[in-house]
């Protein structure tokens, strides 16, 4: 099932225009999408492994814009929270942001818990926004540069970047199904 997926993302992260793309992926992530900018950030650093720091950078400094963009969105109230059915993450949210504050943007930002309801909550609850755009960078900066980082250090024991995208692709279904029960398990811890 996820073979012809990845197979896609891999054929599409070598198109020149692919930092183009994994850019807007990343800015719409942030405050709308539902797609997270790690599924073009892997097979853009597995295509070229040379530029995995500067598309780590990339997907950060879109990822924190499109934050902001959420963040003032979060302005407009909670019909925002309609919209995506999430009444109850939001509720949840707003506690997490009552008992932890600015840590919770930090945490939001490296984990697979969506990051627009996080900056959708920041707006609506007037948190700093110099606070907030900091704990992003260094949230969402660790997540994708751990990401590129994890994918650049592993194609060290391949003799070249195709053998690397061929061992993914041998276990991606697997891979595939454990981030699905992964999320729905979170899923269900969240509610």
């Amino acid at each position: 099932m996820f073979k012809g997926l990845y197979d896609s993302v891999v054929r599409l992260s070598r198109h020149r225009r692919a930092p183009t793309f994994l850019a807007i992926v990343s800015f719409a992530e942030s405050s709308f999408f539902p797609v997270p900018p790690d599924v073009m950030l892997a097979p853009m650093v597995l295509g070229n492994r040379k530029r995995a720091w500067r598309l780590a950078g990339l997907t950060t400094i879109a990822s924190v814009a499109g934050g902001i963009l959420g963040y003032f969105l979060g302005g407009f109230g909670e019909w925002l929270v309609t919209i995506y059915g999430a009444q109850a993450t939001l509720a949840l949210a707003q506690k997490w942001f009552a008992d932890y504050g600015i840590w919770i943007i930090l945490v939001a930002g490296f984990t697979p818990v969506p990051y627009k309801i996080f900056t959708i909550s920041a707006g609506m609850m007037g948190m700093s926004l110099v606070a907030f755009i900091f704990a992003s960078i260094i949230g969402r900066g660790a997540r994708f540069f751990l990401v590129a980082g994890f994918i650049y250090f592993a194609g060290t024991f391949f003799a070249n970047d195709e053998d690397l995208v061929s061992a993914i692709r041998r276990y991606v279904d697997v891979l595939g199904w454990a981030v699905i029960a992964v999320l729905v398990v979170l899923f269900f811890l969240l509610r």
